[in-house]
C-alpha cells in the first residue's frame, strides 16, 4: 500500500458519544484511493478482459458468479440490441425516527444481474457493447473505522462475472458519455419509482432517449424462471444446511417445551453452518397453530399436543430454500394424525413422482387436491357425493392453498410470462401491481379486492373454495365481486406453466383443521356444510394441521429432490433415537 499524508481534525460525533476525527480528503487525494485498483487507462474503473465466448456458470457456488450470463439472458428477452438497463441497488436506511438500521436486503433483480449484497450501488448494461458494469460508493477511511471493509474492485471482479466496477461519482459522467454516442436510446428501469430525477430533467433536456419501465421486469422474471448451475448450486447448498438444522431440531424436539425453542436452535444450527440469514420468518406452530399457514408468533407451549409444523430454511448468497416438515412433537401419533399425515405424505410422493419436463404444474395440483378428496371420504370428514363435492370446491377447505411455487431469490420466486396455477391473461402478482404494499391483514379487506387484480384474489386464501376443484373447460369467471371470488372457479388451462429443466419448484401438500376457517365459513355456506361431516370432524381438530415440503429440481430426465431433511418413518426415528445419533 503506497503512503498517502492524510489531514484531519477532531470532531464530536453523536454515536457512543465519541471523540472522532474528521479526514480531510481532497479531489485529487479522491483519484488515487482505493488502492486495491490495479494502473488501467481509466483510472476510476475496474476493467477485466473481455472474452470472445460467453459467460457459462459453474456448478460450484464457489465459482463467479454468472451475472454476464443473466444479463445476456435478459437482453434476450428484451429482444432488442439498443438501449441501456439500469438498476439501482438496496439504499442503506434506518429505521423511522431512528439512527438504528433494519437489516440489509439487497433487492434480488439488481442482485440477479450482479452477485452484489452490500448497499448503495448501481449496475448498468449496455446492450449495443455487452457492457455490464458494477458501480459501488467510494468508502473513506473513517467509515472503515465505524462500519468495517468492504469488497475491493477487485474483489467484486473475482467473484462476480463483470465487465468492470466503477465508483458512484463517475456514474453521471458516464450517463453524459452514454448519451452522447448513443441517441436516440431507451434506458430501461425496472419501474417508475426507480428513474433518478435527473434522468427526466438534466439528461431530458439535453439528449433524445425514451425511459420504458414497462419491458424489464417481464424479461427480468422470464430469464429468472429457469436457473442457472451457478444458482442451482447455491439453491443446493440452502437446502443442504436447511435439511441438516431441520435433522438438528428432530433430534432435540423431546427435550423441548415452547416453539420458541425450536426456532432459536433452527437458528442457530444455520447460522452455524454459514447461513446466518433465514429466506422466510420461521414458522413453527403447535397443535391449533399448525392449521394457520403462516403462523410466526412462535411463543406458545408444546404440553399436550400432536403436532408440530415446522417451516423453516435459510438462505445462500441471496438463495433460498423452503422446507417444511410436521413432527409429532412426542415421537407418536393419534390414530387420526397418523392417518392425516400418511395421507399428506401420499399426495407429495405422487407428486414429485410426476414431475418431469413439459408437464403442467397445474395439472399435478389438481392431482394432489384429487387424492386429498379421496382420503377425507375414505376418513369419513367429507361424505356424499365426491363428484358433487369436487364441483363445490369442498376440499379446500382442508386443503386451502396451491401445491407449491418456484424458488430463487425469492421464496416465492417469479414465474415469468405465465403463471403455475394462475392464467398470465388474467393474473398479475402482487409483487409487480399496485398491491405490493397490502399487508397481510389488509389483503382480506374489501377493499383490497377491488384493488387486487381479480385472478390474484382468486388464488388468495379467502378466495379458495373452489380454486382446487373446478372443471378445466370452464369459462374463466368475469366478475369481480368478493362473493364471486369466494365461488368462482380458477381461470383454464391458457397460459399455464409447463416445467422445464433448470426450474426449482415446491411440493407441498397440507391437510388442515382450522377451525375458524371452517366453522366460519363452509360450516355457514349451503354449498359446502353437506358435504362434512361435522361430529367426524371433532375428532381432527387436535391434529392442527399437517404440510410437507421439498423443493424440486426439474431436469431432463424427470426430477432431483434437494431437499435431504428426514420424513416419515426416517423423521420419526430421528425424534425417537433410533438412528444412532440422539442429542441428549
Amino acid at each position: 500500500m503506497a503512503n498517502v499524508k492524510v489531514a484531519w481534525d477532531p470532531t464530536v460525533v453523536d454515536a457512543f458519544d465519541a471523540l472522532s476525527i474528521e479526514v480531510r480528503v481532497s479531489e485529487a487525494d479522491n483519484a488515487c484511493t482505493a488502492c486495491t485498483r490495479p494502473e488501467q487507462k481509466n483510472p476510476s474503473s475496474t476493467q477485466k478482459k473481455r472474452s470472445s465466448s460467453p459467460s457459462s456458470a459453474s456448478s460450484s457456488p464457489k465459482s463467479k458468479y454468472p451475472a454476464k450470463t443473466h444479463a445476456r439472458k435478459v437482453a434476450k428477452e428484451l429482444n432488442t440490441s439498443n438501449g441501456l438497463v439500469l438498476l439501482p441497488g438496496e439504499p442503506s436506511r434506518t429505521y423511522e425516527h431512528s439512527d438504528m438500521s433494519p437489516p440489509f436486503r439487497q433487492r434480488r433483480y439488481f442482485y440477479y444481474l450482479t452477485g452484489v449484497d452490500q448497499p448503495d450501488c448501481y449496475v448498468t448494461y449496455d446492450l449495443v457493447a455487452d457492457h455490464l458494469t458494477l458501480w459501488v460508493p467510494f468508502i473513506e477511511a473513517r467509515q472503515i473505522l465505524w462500519y468495517g471493509r468492504t469488497p475491493s474492485p477487485e474483489d467484486y471482479l473475482a467473484n462476480s462475472d463483470l465487465d468492470s466496477v466503477r465508483y458512484t461519482r463517475d456514474l453521471t459522467p458516464f450517463l453524459h458519455a452514454y448519451f452522447n454516442q448513443h441517441s436516440p436510446s431507451t434506458v430501461f428501469l425496472l419501474d417508475k419509482a426507480q428513474v433518478p430525477p435527473s434522468l427526466e430533467t438534466t439528461f431530458a433536456q439535453r439528449y433524445e432517449f425514451d425511459i420504458d419501465t414497462a419491458a424489464l421486469q417481464p424479461a427480468m422474471d422470464e430469464a429468472r424462471v429457469v436457473k442457472t448451475d451457478h444458482e442451482i448450486a447455491l439453491i443446493r447448498r440452502a437446502n443442504d444446511i436447511s435439511s441438516a438444522a431441520h435433522r438438528a431440531v428432530q433430534r432435540r424436539l423431546s427435550s423441548f417445551t415452547n416453539e420458541r425453542e425450536v426456532q432459536a436452535l433452527f437458528e442457530a444450527e444455520c447460522a452455524l453452518r454459514g447461513a446466518k440469514r433465514q429466506a422466510y420468518a420461521v414458522i413453527a406452530g403447535s397443535g391449533p397453530n399448525a392449521a394457520t399457514l403462516h403462523y410466526d408468533d412462535n411463543d406458545q407451549p408444546l404440553k399436550g399436543r400432536q403436532f408440530l409444523v415446522l417451516d423453516a430454511g435459510c438462505e445462500v448468497s441471496c438463495y433460498a430454500s423452503d422446507v417444511t416438515r410436521t413432527l409429532p412433537i412426542r415421537g407418536t401419533f393419534t390414530a387420526e394424525a397418523r392417518a392425516i399425515y400418511r395421507l399428506v405424505a401420499s399426495m407429495q410422493t405422487a407428486c414429485i413422482e410426476a414431475v418431469k419436463p413439459g408437464i403442467l404444474y397445474y395439472a399435478l395440483h389438481v392431482q394432489a387436491s384429487s387424492i386429498a378428496q379421496a382420503g377425507l371420504f375414505k376418513l369419513g370428514i367429507l361424505r356424499g357425493n365426491p363428484a358433487a363435492a369436487w364441483a363445490a370446491g369442498t376440499v379446500a377447505g382442508f386443503f386451502p392453498h396451491g401445491l407449491g411455487h418456484h424458488v430463487g431469490l425469492e421464496t416465492h420466486d417469479v414465474t415469468g410470462n405465465t403463471r403455475l396455477l394462475l392464467s398470465s391473461a388474467e393474473a398479475a402478482t402482487i409483487r409487480a401491481s399496485a398491491g405490493a404494499r397490502i399487508t397481510k391483514r389488509d389483503m382480506f379487506s374489501a377493499e383490497a379486492f377491488r384493488r387486487i387484480p381479480y385472478a390474484v384474489a382468486s388464488a388468495g386464501l379467502v378466495a379458495i373454495t373452489a380454486f382446487v376443484a373446478a372443471d378445466i373447460d370452464r369459462p374463466t369467471p368475469t366478475s369481480p365481486s368478493r362473493a364471486a371470488t369466494t365461488t368462482a372457479p380458477p381461470p383454464p388451462y391458457r397460459g399455464r406453466q409447463t416445467l422445464k429443466p433448470g426450474m426449482v419448484v415446491t411440493i407441498e401438500p397440507g391437510v388442515y383443521f382450522c377451525r375458524e376457517y371452517l366453522e366460519g365459513y363452509f360450516r355457514k355456506s349451503e354449498k359446502h356444510r353437506d358435504f362434512i361431516d361435522w361430529d367426524r370432524l371433532e375428532d381432527y381438530y387436535h391434529v392442527g394441521g399437517v404440510r410437507i415440503e421439498d423443493d424440486i429440481l426439474v431436469t431432463k430426465e424427470g426430477y432431483e429432490n434437494l431437499t435431504t431433511a428426514p420424513k416419515g418413518s426416517e423423521m420419526v426415528a430421528v425424534i425417537n433415537g433410533e438412528d444412532g445419533d440422539r442429542v441428549v
